[in-house]
């Protein structure tokens, strides 16, 4: 007979058998992601107090379920205004540390570790935190919080979820975090990437957003990307004014963001919750008060802003010096040249291949293009090839540099073939990849470093060996690289890191989070786990190569990385990756490279032309299809590309050649596009000047200088370089035309300063495009500085200024300004009380018939010791019909302090005029003038 005792012993353990199995059941029911829309019931704010002006609480979850995994019962909750303009949520296991993005990373403020021990005060049911800018206020039950502008009102994020909303409650377990805010249905976002948006720039309902750093082509569109970007702006029309704000979910966790038009929802595989909020209200205030957390742009050498020539497959130093030798008989300015990987011995980093770069003869070519002020750089990819024979692996090994799995350096394979990947969280591996950076620079006195496949890319997926007798890598047949691995593998041993119970959107098909790249159970420095510092890799190399170059020589590094993070913009430039020869991605590039400037990250460009080539079944018939589309493609691509910030041509070994010289149509069509930027040089170097103290984009939407016109919101195929150059170019093939938009205000070409177009309320135009021209147009009370122009940026900065100052059409009362920022570029940093460098504000008034125009500098012994001068100033837009009485300058007739000076009055042309009346307008010029810009001065003169 069995005792009351064992009865009862008997039915607890059977019942405690059964819930494990039903636990069981509800985990497999939900780890192929049925997706449910709402999760639980949230949590409870039961105690809050308020130390040191932050808002320290405790959140208690209602009610457990186990989709995803078991809720963790005690949160913390964190909140403080940081700033008048920035508001920081924070919230994480109030009993156990969790990962976040280390702080030695990204510096910014701890929040405490634990919430005090003394009696806390019971939360109100709903409550208000007020700072200068923005107001945040809870609700306690279910707890949910709303940031809110102070000025209007206006309600920027709100998680709280009723019965109709499609989102839950805040969620937060071990492997799943969800929190959503709802949207107004007017509100414009933007950002969140990195991935190619075929809708344009802003983010588009329903379509997928996943973060987490992906080696997959940006021809696919809408899928993770090489960058995880957890950052957005979100611009709204309220009352005929435009408004922004900036939101950032600092977390390095593969997630997925569903956004709805009316709704985002984050779906997090881990970390924190650490949110930032950033008041605005314009568009540049956002992305300064962004960069002054994550860090300001890292300042840019001069030369970087000329133009870049690359391609996969320059297989010896001859096909260089060849390539350079082309553009310079087409008098097509080149500053930089590139190889892939080459120079490298058998793809080996650091290395030269000694029959096809023997060190002497690529010595010597460095040495002429060096003398004429032109750069080399190379690339690096992270993977090391495992082999004894090989230097840098031996001292990575003595070091122990690499990611481990199962306590082994984790193998993979790249180009090289078996490869280890370093480790950059490890201290002793920033130390050992300055060591090698200099070693080869000794080798070879590069001028910068592109660091790629540092997403990180791995050809394999899963646990990896050598098989003995296997040839890896595949040889080369017809000079094509293989990528196929040929690595002995088999799947690692299945742990909650590789296998989450949520599948993000990876490759936007769910796959597998550690598919061709580290396993994500492999184990960084301190043991953390790849699963949670994956998308921190491109990051973390782009630091530890940024402080060995410019430990090296003390001179302002210059670094490419593919992958990126938030605060990758303080160490590096970015490209958009592997695009495609298609118009299709040629307008792609225009919104990814836009995104890029709200991301901190204002250096950045696309691949001219297009890395891959249009069509990779090619006979016979194709091939001269694809030839004769090439053709046409490269004449718009590089109307658009010399306008990027970084403007480089690259292609891949199995396209087409495409260097511009090789058809007459392009060379053309480059020598006028690139021949401007040449001119334009000062103004690109001065908007770098101003990323690096502002965080400002070089390249931005048109909102950014016109937030309050709600026509060029979404406005995806025209850009502004800086806040008053607009580039409308043509990007349909066949087309002659381009239908743009002019915001409201006057626009002078800059190709043609006579051709003006007034738009008083904002209007499109059709513009001529023949092939070989693009349309750059210069907006109202603007002053613009350039320079002559020449093949080379080195020759180019060192001729004479002309300044333009556009005037609103006709006015007679108005004003203009610019600015100018010039210094010995190979400094690290950049700022105007060194002595080497000299800043200059230009202004101009129009006012009872006298215009004027004066300077204001600041470090003029710069720019006097190189011997700049202002050669031509032109004034556009002035009333016409008076006479033209005596110029002065800084009090004296201009006659008794040169004789040379010639003044040329021309009457502007309206293309495009909304008013009834056109009234005469006129440009003076004044040329000859020889006037140092490193001293101020003040023109006038009186008209009519």
């Amino acid at each position: 007979m069995v005792s009351p005792i064992q009865l009862a012993s008997s039915l607890c353990l059977f019942s405690l058998l059964l819930i494990a199995c039903l636990l069981c059941f509800v985990q497999q029911a939900y780890s192929s992601n049925p997706k449910p829309t709402k999760i639980g019931l949230g949590y409870t704010l039961v105690s809050v107090e308020e130390v040191d002006g932050a808002l320290l609480g405790l959140l208690q979850v209602k009610h457990s379920n186990y989709i995803y995994g078991p809720d963790i019962p005690l949160l913390r909750l964190f909140v403080k205004h940081e700033s008048e303009n920035r508001l920081r949520v924070h919230i994480t296991d109030a009993k156990k540390q969790r990962w976040e993005v280390p702080y030695d990373l990204l510096p910014r403020e701890q929040p405490p570790q634990s919430v005090s021990s003394k009696k806390k005060k019971k939360p109100r049911a709903v409550a208000e935190y007020s700072g200068s800018e923005l107001v945040l206020t809870y609700t306690s039950d279910p707890f949910s919080f709303a940031v809110k502008r102070k000025s209007n009102g206006d309600t920027l994020f709100n998680s709280s979820s009723d019965e109709s909303d499609p989102f839950g409650p805040l969620v937060f377990k071990d492997q799943y975090l969800e929190i959503s805010t709802k949207l107004p249905k007017d509100a414009s976002l933007y950002g969140l990437g990195e991935n190619s948006q075929p809708h344009g720039i802003k983010l588009y309902p329903n379509d997928p957003y996943t973060l987490y750093t992906t080696d997959i082509s940006a021809v696919n569109v809408n899928a993770d990307l090489y960058g995880a970007q957890p950052v957005y702006m979100d611009l709204r029309n309220k009352g005929g004014k435009g408004n922004a704000h900036g939101v950032l979910l600092l977390n390095s966790n593969g997630m997925d963001v569903v956004y709805t038009g009316t709704s985002l929802t984050y779906k997090v595989i881990g970390g924190v919750l650490d949110f930032y909020f950033f008041a605005g209200p314009s568009p540049l205030n956002v992305v300064d008060q962004y960069t002054s957390l994550i860090g300001r742009p890292a300042p840019m050498p001069y030369w970087s802003f000329g133009f870049h020539q690359c391609r996969w497959g320059y297989h010896n130093v001859s096909v260089l010096e060849y390539v350079v030798e082309n553009y310079q008989k087409a008098k097509i300015p080149l500053d930089v040249i590139w190889t892939d990987d080459d120079h490298m011995d058998g793809h080996k980093d650091f290395t030269l291949n000694p029959l096809s770069f023997p060190r002497p003869k690529l010595l010597d070519f460095l040495n002429k293009i060096h003398s004429i002020g032109m750069k080399y750089v190379v690339i690096i990819d992270p993977g090391i090839s495992v082999n004894t024979t090989y230097p840098v692996y031996q001292r990575g090994i003595a070091n122990d540099v690499f990611i481990k799995h199962e306590g082994q350096p984790y193998m993979g394979q790249v180009w090289p073939g078996a490869v280890y990947f370093p480790d950059f969280l490890n201290p002793k591996t920033v130390s050992w990849w300055a060591d090698e950076i200099r070693r080869f620079h000794e080798l070879v006195p590069v001028d910068g470093l592109w660091i790629d496949m540092n997403e990180v890319s791995n050809f394999c997926t899963g646990k990896c060996k050598v098989s003995p007798g296997s040839v890896c890598p595949i040889p080369i047949v017809g000079g094509i690289p293989n990528a196929t691995c040929c690595l002995d593998c088999t799947n690692v041993t299945p742990t909650r890191w590789d296998d989450p119970p949520y599948k993000i959107n990876a490759r936007r098909v769910q796959a597998p989070i550690g598919f061709k790249t580290v396993p994500t159970s492999a184990v960084h420095y301190n043991g953390v786990k790849e699963y949670d510092a994956h998308s921190l890799y491109g990051f973390s190399q782009a630091i530890a190569t940024h402080k060995a170059l410019q430990g090296l020589q003390g001179k302002r590094p210059f670094i490419l990385s593919r992958s990126t993070f938030v605060g990758s913009g303080k160490y590096a430039a970015h490209w958009t990756g592997d695009n495609k020869g298609t118009w299709e991605d040629l307008r792609y590039t225009i919104s990814t490279i836009l995104n890029f400037g709200i991301f901190g990250i204002p250096m950045v460009g696309s691949d001219i032309c297009g890395f891959y080539p249009k069509s990779l079944e090619i006979d016979g018939t194709k091939n001269l299809t694809l030839l004769v589309n090439t053709e046409e493609l490269c004449n718009r691509w590089i109307q658009v590309g010399a306008f990027y910030p970084f403007s480089r041509d690259h292609s891949s070994y199995i396209s087409p050649r495409q260097e511009l010289y090789l058809w007459d149509s392009v060379a053309k069509s480059a020598r006028n596009a690139l021949g401007l930027r040449y001119k334009l040089l000062p103004y690109l170097y001065t908007l770098n000047y101003e990323a690096h103290v502002s965080g400002a984009p070089i390249a931005r939407p048109l909102f950014f200088s016109f937030p309050s016109y709600v026509e060029c919101y979404d406005m995806s195929t025209q850009f502004l370089l800086g806040n008053s150059l607009m580039i409308s170019p043509v990007l349909e093939q066949g087309k002659t035309q381009v239908n743009a938009l002019f915001p409201p205000g006057t626009w002078y070409s800059l190709f043609d300063l006579r051709n003006t177009i007034v738009s008083k309320q904002g209007t499109y135009v059709t513009l001529d495009a023949p092939l070989n021209v693009v349309n750059v147009h210069l907006y109202q009370n603007a002053i613009l500085p350039m320079q002559q122009g020449g093949m080379v940026s080195k020759d180019a900065r060192m001729t004479p200024f002309n300044l333009i100052v556009t005037f609103p059409a006709g006015s007679k009362d108005g004003d203009a300004q610019g600015n100018l920022f010039l210094d010995d570029d190979e400094l690290p940093e950049m700022n105007i009380a060194n002595g080497y460098s000299t800043y200059v504000d230009f202004h101009a008034s129009v006012k009872e018939n006298t215009v004027r125009v004066w300077s204001q500098v600041q470090g003029g012994k710069y720019a006097l010791e190189k011997g700049w001068i202002i050669d031509k100033i032109s004034v556009l837009g002035l009333n016409g019909g008076g006479a033209f009485h005596t110029v002065m300058i800084d009090g004296e007739p201009l006659t008794s302090v040169s004789n040379n000076v010639k003044v040329y009055t021309t009457e502007h042309k309206y293309l495009y005029d909304e008013g009834d009346e056109r009234n005469k307008i006129e440009m003076v010029e004044l040329k000859g003038l020889n006037v140092p810009l490193g001293k101020s001065f003040s023109l006038n003169w009186k008209m009519g």
